[in-house]
């Protein structure tokens, strides 16, 4: 018996050896593998730097879940690329020698917010003075056209064509379907603006709701032509969009006609595409494919070129995405999460002076006040404080601009906003329809109240509302005093209404118009240094070990330099079209944030189509297609 005891002691201490030997071995290999991927490749004599955008442009990637790499491993992906980071690697090529070309593959691209578009635009104007910039697509839309117009070539696939629509379409009113369920939306809001309610208590869109977004969208489309022509003159894109809107349908093909009205430059495949690329950039010195070229992956010279760290530090704080309460990953701003990052990086003593950069449409009234707060207490130690707003920085997003000295933004930021609302339902409709019913005592009238069986009383709604009125006048109250206006003008270009960034700063809510790098710049004037001789520390948490493991493992990490790799659709009406799936992403996310958001919120659910559906809400409606087999 004790024989049997000592070796079941000695298999025992073997399993716990060889477990601890297989896990060395897994971190060895994580370890190894972002080793490697720190290292650079390019290739001798230089290249193409190739932006393969297949996704959208983001302030801040949102995390993804290792779950979900893994089980989508091999499938469709939808990358989001780090707004600031395309545009310095795009700084860093303009004068580097080892870059011969910018290369621009747009199939795929699901575009971002129209500044952030604008700011990659602006920077390849930058790259264009010094070098060719080329651009191919099978087919573009609004937000790659906008980009390809800053190229020097602009490639077309024949049989692809050149459809841009402009912003606005159709959105999901549930009214109807919440009355054939019984179910009943208790709406609380302050604002004759603040459209974000109406999909739960009307079947269309009331007429100040169209007014306003018809201005809205008007504007950003007049940016959107402005910036095409100043970037391409010789394209007619107005005779070229009147053609198109009128049904005029040309005896050429839509490609050609593209090309004659001067949109495109050269029609060609990928492999005329990529020879022509090789002409100036090289062909690869080992055996390749027809139509490939020497390229360098955008990642590569990313890490090529990394974040400079001379001179003094200025802390640039990212605000992006849904502002929620507590504690929150990448892309979503947690208020619990923001203020302790804040905090820590303030305390080190280091920072000279905060950039916040915001790109949010709002979200939960105690987290958007927690990060202000925390934003507060920075500028409290002495800091100067400079908001630089991104594509959208609306309503919760505005509430957090508040602790700015100044505000910078781009003339096509959307922003405003500055409304409350809340959103209660109740079943008793529901329940009848079951033919059940709901009873009980109360201690006081408010005993269990909101109450979602039996509905709401008069008296709570009046509470309720009363609470939804004093948010709103705090609201008025921060901006009225941040930006130096009666309340009564606040209230007057609030009431939840959207502006863009250009009559924005015309009526008083933002200062002028620039870049991140602007604001860095005159972060570091107002703490009197010299903007050349500071450097950028971004208090943000990067994307974690295992997940960059993981897509390196499944083949999803981004910037591949393969100059052959196939990207996107052949057919460009399906490639451009507004897919079933991203406007089911968008309903998803809507109903999310209702549903599992607080019951006030400052949230500008009107700007949900400036920016594209978060890769989980694309996701969630992905899988409910294929449940549907759709």
């Amino acid at each position: 018996m004790r024989f049997l005891r000592a070796l079941w002691r000695f298999l025992k201490a073997v399993k716990d050896v060889l477990a601890l030997i297989a896990l060395l071995l897994f971190f060895g290999l994580i370890f190894a593998a972002l080793s490697s991927g720190t290292r650079s490749t390019i290739p001798a004599g230089g290249g193409a730097l190739v932006l393969q955008l297949k996704g959208s442009l983001s302030e801040q990637p949102a995390d993804a879940r290792p779950l979900d790499v893994v089980s989508n491993a091999g499938g469709p992906q939808l990358d989001q690329y780090r707004l600031r980071d395309v545009v310095r690697a795009l700084g860093a090529a303009a004068t580097d020698d080892r870059v011969k070309a910018v290369v621009l593959d747009l199939d795929g691209f699901t575009g971002g917010g129209q500044a952030a578009v604008s700011a990659v635009g602006h920077a390849l104007d930058g790259v264009r003075a010094h070098k060719p910039v080329l651009a191919f697509a099978t087919g573009y839309d609004d937000p790659s056209y906008q980009l390809a117009a800053h190229a020097s070539e602009v490639w077309l696939d024949p049989i692809g064509a050149v459809l841009t629509e402009g912003p606005g379409g159709s959105q999901l009113y549930y009214k109807g379907l919440l009355d054939k369920l019984g179910v009943t939306a208790h709406v609380y809001r302050v604002g004759k603006f603040k459209s974000a309610v109406e999909p739960f208590v009307r079947t269309e869109a009331s007429p100040e709701a169209k007014a306003a977004e018809q201005a809205l969208l008007g504007a950003l489309w007049g940016r959107w032509q402005a910036e095409v022509a100043a970037a391409r003159p010789r394209a007619q894109v107005a005779d070229y969009l009147a053609g198109l809107t009128a049904g005029r349908i040309p005896n050429t093909t839509l490609a050609q006609n593209a090309q004659a009205m001067g949109l495109v430059d050269k029609l060609g495949d990928r492999i005329a595409f990529g020879e022509r690329v090789a002409q100036i950039a090289g062909a690869p010195d080992k055996a390749a494919a027809p139509g490939d070229y020497k390229a360098i992956a955008l990642s590569d010279w990313e890490q090529a070129n990394p974040v400079p760290t001379g001179g003094d530090a200025i802390g640039v704080l990212t605000v992006a995405g849904d502002i929620v309460d507590g504690k929150a990953g990448a892309g979503t701003a947690g208020g619990d999460s923001i203020a302790e990052a804040l905090g820590k990086a303030v305390a080190k003593g280091n920072l000279k002076a905060l950039v916040v950069r915001v790109d949010s449409p709002g979200g939960s009234v105690t987290g958007s006040d927690r990060i202000r707060s925390a934003i507060m207490a920075a500028k409290a130690k002495g800091l100067p404080v400079v908001i630089s707003m991104g594509s959208l920085a609306a309503s919760g997003g505005y509430w957090v601009s508040t602790a700015g000295d100044t505000i910078i933004a781009d003339p096509a930021t959307i922003t405003g906003s500055i409304g409350v609302f809340g959103i209660i339902p109740t079943f008793e409709g529901s329940l009848a329809k079951l033919g059940l019913s709901a009873d009980g005592v109360q201690a006081t009238p408010l005993s269990g109240e909101p109450d979602a069986l039996k509905g709401t009383t008069p008296a709570v709604d009046a509470l309720i509302q009363a609470g939804i009125t004093q948010v709103y006048a705090h609201f008025t109250g921060l901006v009225a005093a941040a930006r130096h206006l009666p309340v009564a003008r606040v209230d007057a270009i609030g009431q939840g209404r959207v502006w863009d960034g250009a009559t924005a700063k015309q009526i008083g809510l933002v200062d002028r118009f620039g870049t991140l790098e602007d604001a860095v710049a005159e972060a570091a004037r107002r703490a009197h240094l010299d903007p050349a001789k500071v450097h950028p520390v971004y208090i943000e948490r990067e994307k974690s070990a295992l997940v960059r493991f993981l897509q390196m493992l499944t083949g999803n990490s981004d910037g591949s330099a393969d100059a052959s790799a196939q990207a996107g659709v052949a057919d460009p009406f399906v490639s451009l079209s507004r897919r079933p799936d991203m406007i089911l992403a968008r309903a998803v996310g809507d109903a999310r944030r209702i549903i599992s958001g607080p019951a006030v919120q400052v949230r500008c659910m009107a700007c949900g189509g400036a920016e594209p559906p978060a890769p989980a809400d694309v996701a969630a409606a992905r899988r409910m297609m294929a449940q549907a087999g759709l």
